[in-house]
């Protein structure tokens, strides 16, 4: 005797049908130079970028922004590649911290820090925005307390929008994403717009073209 359950289940069975997984979006963005939409973008929202050839060159810009900047306090969240670089030996007259890394309180030390520095996992050339994840290595603090955020980006990480990227990876995505598109604004009720207000009132790009040191990993060691 079929009791009421075992009925409902081969109903059930009977209306099962084949489906198929949900298809991934593909973007219908498509530009003929990601490096120039980039750029276009983000400077279009008061961001700042400069293209390097190399690795090499890029760790040389970003010494170069810090002479101008007269940064002495630097935190770092380092993210492939920069987990390569010994910052401390690289520039010893200036005082760092290396997310995970260095002992003491990060919260203290960004707090006064001249320039938080990080990587990126993707770059949006549409919105010129960059994608930076979390992890035990990556904090917050360091690209939003520091009056000056430098990001240091693969333009192997490019992408034409955000879409695109999620479609192409090939990993699960980390607990926490944070879009950061320009410095930090803010408007009142007029729409008088302050830069800097909540975050960083500079955020900087650096470019490097480096088929050994994409934004997600294996780069050479830069010591």
């Amino acid at each position: 005797m079929t009791t009421p359950r075992e009925t409902i289940l081969q109903h059930l069975h009977r209306r099962l049908r084949s489906v198929l997984p949900a298809r991934g979006w593909d973007s219908p963005r498509t530009f003929p130079d990601l490096t120039a939409r980039f750029a276009q973008t983000l400077q279009a929202v008061k961001g700042e970028v400069y293209q390097v050839g190399s690795w090499s060159q890029a760790l040389a810009r970003v010494s170069e922004l810090l002479d101008a900047l007269a940064a002495s306090r630097v935190v770092v969240n380092p993210d492939p590649p920069l987990d390569q670089v010994a910052w401390s030996k690289r520039w010893p007259e200036r005082s760092w911290f290396v997310v995970g890394q260095t002992s003491g309180s990060l919260r203290e030390f960004c707090a006064r820090a001249d320039v938080g520095i990080s990587g990126a996992m993707a770059a949006l050339a549409e919105t010129g925005s960059i994608v930076v994840g979390s992890g035990p290595s990556h904090s917050r603090m360091a690209t939003l307390l520091p009056p000056v955020h430098i990001a240091l980006v693969a333009t192997t990480v490019l992408v034409p929008d955000l879409f695109a990227w999620i479609r192409t990876r090939p990993h699960s995505m980390p607990a926490a994403l944070t879009i950061i598109s320009g410095p930090s604004k803010s408007a009142d009720i007029e729409q008088t717009l302050a830069v800097g207000v909540h975050g960083p009132r500079r955020f900087i790009v650096v470019l490097y073209d480096d088929e050994h040191a994409s934004g997600t990993g294996g780069a050479r060691d830069a010591r």
